[in-house]
């Protein structure tokens, strides 16, 4: 029984983490269908983002803390900046947005090695996230439970932002229908943009996150990113709930597999469960409804 809740907790860590590097992909890709393979070198930029503010501001309780809305608004800027100089001249065309993405985040990993060097920084962790808590007989380490914590806070924010705000309506109805949003005056051109600096800045805030579970290094994002895609295709495009499930059901699934084989093995296993559970089901947990013209 405590393999199991061990194992479920350790899990859970890394399914929010998957969870809030997924948000902002689902936000981008649900909406302008873009296939951002430069998601994970946002996430790298919160991350040195979180490393710059511990330099500025070397106490480490207070650093954490200011780099979150600081690693949102630069890697917001920096998605912003690829949507107006890049992006904007691709949509309807998937393919190109991903050719063109994955030769930005190369670009984007070469600077950050010639910025910060090939080895990678430390964070340091604040001391209030030093320790353990038990929690039903488990001692779950309060860093993973940080992460827990903030992608349930992103969580909560995204969904009410696109429910209780007049920008989230526009973002739904730009998704269903385009054509109809712009009809009722929605210029859908302001909200592609704003929604791309939402979701870049999620990952930014998922770079302040990681720091607490992995190294900061200029190629970090690209561990992220596969994963990532699979979470938001699993739980179907564009579908906040399916990318919940989605990355709470692999981050569990790889941890299981984990504890009874080994690293690399649960990799291979999860990666074959998810193209299997594709091949059943291609559209993802949930399907978009739409009421598309086209």
């Amino acid at each position: 029984m405590d393999v199991v809740i061990s194992q479920l907790f350790t899990g859970a860590s890394t399914g929010a983490a998957l969870l809030l590097i997924a948000l902002g992909l689902s936000l981008t890709f649900g909406q302008m269908g873009v296939i951002n393979m430069a998601h994970g070198e946002f996430l790298m930029a919160g991350a040195y983002t979180a490393y710059l503010t511990q330099q500025v501001v070397p106490n480490a309780d207070i650093s954490l803390l200011l780099a979150i809305p600081a690693a949102f608004v630069v890697a917001g800027l920096l998605g912003v900046l690829l949507e107006a100089s890049v992006i904007q001249w691709m949509y309807h065309r998937p393919l190109d947005t991903l050719l063109v993405t994955f030769g930005v985040s190369l670009v984007l990993q070469q600077l950050a090695k010639d910025i910060f060097g090939a080895q990678a920084v430390a964070v340091e962790a604040p001391s209030w996230l030093h320790g353990q808590i038990p929690i039903l007989g488990y001692r779950y380490p309060l860093s993973q439970l940080f992460i827990l914590v903030l992608a349930v806070a992103c969580l909560v924010g995204v969904a009410a932002l696109l429910r209780y705000t007049r920008l989230g309506r526009q973002i739904r109805a730009t998704v269903q229908s385009r054509d109809l949003a712009e009809t009722v005056g929605v210029s859908t051109r302001r909200i592609d943009r704003l929604t791309f600096f939402l979701g870049s800045g999620l990952a930014g805030i998922a770079g302040v996150a990681v720091t607490r579970i992995t190294a900061t290094e200029s190629t970090m994002g690209s561990e992220y990113i596969i994963w990532a895609f699979l979470v938001v295709v699993a739980g179907g495009i564009g579908q906040i709930k399916g990318a919940v499930i989605a990355a709470f059901a692999i981050g569990i699934t790889r941890s299981f597999l984990t504890y009874f084989t080994d690293g690399s093995m649960a990799v291979v296993l999860t990666f074959l469960i998810v193209v299997v559970f594709l091949q059943l089901r291609p559209q993802g947990l949930f399907a978009v409804r739409t009421r598309s013209l086209v």
